[in-house]
């Protein structure tokens, strides 16, 4: 009978566990406190240096240094919200800038919506 009530409760804790609604996505911190900003609408429509052409709808960035088609998670300090973005152009030429989102990703995760850059983290995902 023990036994039987141990097994019903670890299959239960097990179920619990792997039925969380909680969305935690994380990777290999790549940078901290940095600058994000976003593309101009001016860019639709364009070439990237990947040779995909730019939508500012979509979660794609651009970073000087990391591969095309890696994934980062791009989390606003002040207020942990985060999106998931693919390197698939080089920039920003900006000094002092990390990471350039699209406005579609950085909108998603901005407090104010008049603001152009913002503080993040960056995390490599794969």
């Amino acid at each position: 009978m023990k036994t039987r009530m141990f097994l019903f409760i670890a299959a239960f804790g097990t179920l619990l566990t792997s039925c969380s609604s909680s969305k935690s996505v994380s990777g290999k911190v790549y940078k901290k406190n940095v600058h994000a900003s976003y593309y101009a609408d001016k860019f639709n429509g364009r070439k990237t240096a990947s040779g995909e052409k730019f939508h500012n709808g979509n979660y794609t960035a651009a970073h000087k240094k990391l591969p095309f088609g890696t994934k980062v998670k791009v989390t606003n300090i002040a207020n942990e919200k985060w999106v998931i973005v693919e390197i698939n152009d080089r920039g920003p030429f900006t000094p002092g800038r990390e990471i350039d989102l699209t406005k579609k990703a950085f909108m998603e995760i901005a407090d104010s919506k008049n603001h152009g850059s913002l503080k993040v983290n960056i995390e490599i995902i794969k």
